[in-house]
């Protein structure tokens, strides 16, 4: 595209020289090819434009910049090439790559999941369904991107607008229609989706966690309401939202000027689950709406799966899956990596093994009681490891103690991913929830002797927890970070107990 075609509908407040053909768009300077457009813009932890200089040595075309001094000293060391000056530079950059790869945001129609728990498993779930009636996906998410069935990693829940927008122009070239995406409160905060346009916004609940980011509850909240909103764009077309979370009246109410769908377990709003069974590797329940009900049957188990099947129920009947469909594909629906993913070989040891991503004190909450019934009818005790993240919100951290310790028999407390601060540090901060109950407590801050410590406390008909980690197969410590995967430790502790 064209450098002047694609500054079109581009805010700017001055703008200088000329470029031809433009070949992309990039926010890192390494990536910076030859007719390249970089957007150099200020982030959380670092400045972009301190690389302007490498991304004009690497080829840049044209530079995008949301500082007027690096634009200034632009245009007396390089006088000639294009460049502008934006107010923000992280929607310039959206929109700068939309018109460059032909806006591929607005051939796809866009699900997006956001709450603090339950995003994952409920994106997968909804991808599942729009799947089974044949639509073809893609998939933006914490574990993985999947384009159609390519699948490939993904380094942040939420990616930057840019690597969002070349991901649905991948989907749009393999013949994709729907895209089922995880929005953060992180990147709609930073304005990472800005200009996305949301048909379907999916709420599923608000607890406490980031809040070393966002500061309070209520800033924390006001985030996660700007997918009803639209991001710079206009607002959804259906809001999904979980009627019996706390935040749902707020929710509700910023999604105004949506169509309302609320869902709930507890008898509340226009879609929901009654008649709640947990069975032997198998959930049910009636599917209550305003224009039928329909049993749904579930290989996901606990109550805490009811509601995000519920979620995704709803978001595929706003995407026009009919009722008859959807509970044909709950049938066959298959749980997302690290979401109560139980651990190959721990039934031949007479306990079962699960890893689990919970990492705040409502996950925890949710894991040990979904355990709990699972054990009720063998007499089996509820075992859990946990840590909490360094670098993170600490205030969390008695909460996470005091849920685990409340739901479980024993607990054994170890290391999340710590960063840059000292383990035991983060253990002292969780015991002090522990130590609010009477549950035993093992503190081991060596993540992989603490998994065999669990492991070998286990008896017959009991369930081990390793929650924290989920799908992760690296651990991050102070010296850096190591490969680590619960699964694979776990397998690896089973083969040496038989």
């Amino acid at each position: 595209m064209q450098w002047a075609d694609a500054l079109q509908g581009i805010d700017r407040i001055e703008s200088g020289g000329t470029a031809g053909e433009i070949a992309g768009v990039e926010y890192d300077s390494r990536r910076v090819r030859r007719g390249t457009a970089f957007v150099a813009m200020r982030g959380g932890t670092t400045d972009g434009n301190r690389y302007i200089d490498a991304a004009i040595a690497q080829g840049a075309a044209a530079i995008v910049t949301d500082s007027q001094e690096a634009y200034a000293k632009l245009r007396i060391e390089h006088p000639t090439i294009a460049a502008i000056h934006v107010a923000h530079g992280r929607r310039a950059l959206a929109e700068l790559s939309a018109a460059v790869l032909g806006h591929p945001e607005r051939r796809l129609a866009v699900s997006a999941v956001t709450g603090t728990n339950g995003k994952t498993t409920t994106a997968y779930l909804l991808e599942q369904m729009l799947r089974s009636v044949g639509r073809r996906c893609v998939l933006l998410g914490t574990i993985e991107t999947r384009i159609g069935d390519e699948v490939r990693g993904s380094p942040h829940t939420t990616p930057e607008s840019s690597d969002t927008l070349e991901i649905f122009a991948d989907g749009v070239r393999a013949g994709a229609t729907e895209a089922v995406m995880e929005m953060s409160s992180h990147a709609l905060q930073q304005e990472r989706a800005w200009g996305i346009p949301v048909d379907v916004a999916i709420f599923t609940n608000l607890t406490q966690d980031h809040l070393d980011y966002h500061g309070s509850m209520e800033k924390y909240l006001a985030a996660k309401a700007r997918l009803f909103e639209g991001v710079g764009t206009l607002s959804p077309r259906v809001a999904v939202i979980n009627a019996d979370d706390t935040a749902a009246e707020a929710i509700a109410r910023t999604a105004c000027h949506s169509q309302r769908m609320m869902y709930s377990a507890q008898g509340r709003g226009n879609f929901r689950a009654e008649r709640i069974r947990m069975l032997d590797g198998e959930t049910r329940f009636q599917l209550v709406t305003d224009s039928g009900s329909i049993e749904i049957k579930s290989p996901l188990a606990g109550r805490v799966n009811v509601l995000n099947l519920l979620a995704a129920l709803c978001a595929a009947l706003a995407r026009g899956v009919t009722l008859d469909e959807i509970a044909a594909a709950a049938r066959e629906l298959k749980p997302a990596p690290g979401r109560f993913q139980v651990v190959q070989g721990s039934a031949r040891a007479g306990f079962t093994v699960v890893v689990d991503y919970a990492h705040t004190d409502d996950a925890l909450r949710n894991l040990t009681a979904l355990a709990r019934e699972l054990v009720k009818e063998r007499g089996g005790r509820v075992i859990t490891l946990f840590g909490c993240g360094g670098d993170r919100d600490r205030g969390k951290r008695p909460r996470m103690g005091r849920a685990a310790a409340e739901g479980s028999d024993l607990v054994v407390l170890t290391s999340d991913n710590p960063r840059s601060e000292d383990p035991m540090a983060i253990i002292k901060e969780a015991l002090v929830g522990v130590h609010e109950t009477t549950t035993e407590c093992i503190v081991e801050p060596d993540r992989a002797a603490a998994i065999g410590i669990a492991m070998r406390a286990a008896r017959a008909g009991d369930i081990v927890l390793l929650a924290g980690k989920g799908h992760e197969k690296v651990q991050i410590l102070r010296d850096g970070t190591i490969p680590f995967d619960d699964v694979l430790v776990a397998e690896k502790d089973l083969r040496e107990m038989q």
